[in-house]
């Protein structure tokens, strides 16, 4: 089968790779029909992790069963399915409670387990015709019969979209709230979203980048320019100097300031700034425990100068880590089916597998105009 394959820093490449097949009586096999770029994927892509040469990247991938084994119970041939990018197996002490994102079982001795991503274990990812699901009954999310129509909106449902409404639901984000979101990549854009869906009063969304700001202000958020002036004093006066209610951080260890220098401490401390006290921050950005690339030696051992004297006379709390997507995807799928939710507004690219490459690149680039790419391997 054809398949997007990371070859070293910036260099991939699509494929024949050996077919994506059942290897257990509870995997299921699924034709993806969308799959996307996330941001996450651009980690491994500039060579910011340890992901080895030869994988399969992709872990928002949507598509049709073709096969089941013969232990599943519930999914079945012909179903359109979303998956999450969090592989659980449903049954170790993590998943039982909800914590899919860290399953026990899947990935040992690291708890959580993931498609195509580096650390997150050995599966292939969904960039690809077809992918293998394990735990098939347990991870699959059926979709209902606009599933083919809707396509675009429902693998959002595979990652950003949870990820973003975890991010509100990680600072504690509540009707009324004022809220600013470090971020207007794709997952910040979906914070707002969700901000919004759940009747925020206020949404300031921070970032550079016109083309995504325009986004945050077509869906109702108040676009603040990092680059155009302090985003803590902007902030500040659109809050009568007390801060927002609450915060999320969704831009992670690679962020930088307007000139490109990377600062890892920046988002958070300019959230810590940010928000009033008492207030809540949600921390869904990625940050790693190591980055042999980062550009200062606390910084390579996953470590960043974190204004804790601020944060502590502040009152505030913070929640952190990997979207539980199972937690969400449910909810989230019902909306879009509705009609309450379109996270499908941030799709900038729709473009075939063997386009791949190119859209690595200009997404990396953060070029204008490229916010959100699907690749459709069946085109």
């Amino acid at each position: 089968m054809n398949a997007l394959v990371y070859e070293g820093p910036r260099k991939v490449s699509v494929r024949q790779v050996p077919d994506a097949k059942i290897e257990r009586p509870t995997d299921v096999l699924v034709k993806i029909t969308s799959t996307n770029i996330c941001g996450s994927d651009l980690h491994m892509y500039e060579g910011r992790t340890d992901m080895q040469a030869g994988r399969v990247l992709g872990h928002e991938n949507l598509g049709v069963v073709t096969e089941v084994g013969p232990a599943v119970v519930r999914i079945k041939k012909g179903d359109w399915v979303c998956l999450p990018f969090n592989i659980g197996c449903g049954f170790c002490k993590n998943c039982d409670r909800g914590f899919t994102g860290f399953c026990l079982t899947t990935n040992p001795p690291t708890a959580g387990a993931a498609y195509g991503f580096a650390g997150m274990g050995p599966y292939s990812g969904g960039q690809a015709e077809y992918l293998r699901v394990p735990f098939g009954d347990f991870n699959c999310l059926r979709l209902p019969d606009d599933a083919e129509e809707k396509q675009l909106d429902y693998v959002m449902v595979s990652d950003i979209f949870p990820t973003g409404y975890h991010a509100t639901e990680l600072a504690g984000v509540q009707p009324g709230d004022s809220v600013v979101i470090y971020g207007s990549g794709p997952v910040g854009l979906m914070a707002a979203y969700s901000a919004i869906l759940k009747s925020a009063s206020k949404v300031m969304v921070v970032d550079r980048h016109p083309d995504r700001l325009k986004l945050a202000e077509k869906i109702g958020a108040i676009a603040i320019d990092d680059s155009k002036g302090s985003p803590v004093e902007q902030v500040l006066a659109l809050t009568g100097g007390e801060g927002a209610d609450k915060g999320c951080e969704c831009v992670g260890y690679q962020c930088h300031d307007p000139q490109g220098h990377e600062h890892p401490n920046m988002t958070m401390n300019n959230l810590v700034k940010s928000v009033r006290p008492t207030g809540g921050i949600g921390v869904v950005g990625v940050f790693i425990p190591t980055d042999p690339g980062a550009p200062d030696p606390l910084a390579k051992q996953g470590d960043i100068v974190f204004d804790m004297g601020l944060f502590w006379f502040k009152g505030q709390r913070v929640g952190t880590g990997q979207c539980n997507v199972k937690t969400y995807n449910r909810h989230l799928r019902n909306l879009i089916h509705v009609g309450k939710a379109k996270p499908s507004f941030i799709v900038s690219h729709k473009l075939p597998l063997k386009e791949a490459p190119n859209a690595y690149q200009h997404f990396d680039a953060r070029d204008n105009g490229w916010t959100k790419v699907v690749l459709q391997p069946q085109a």
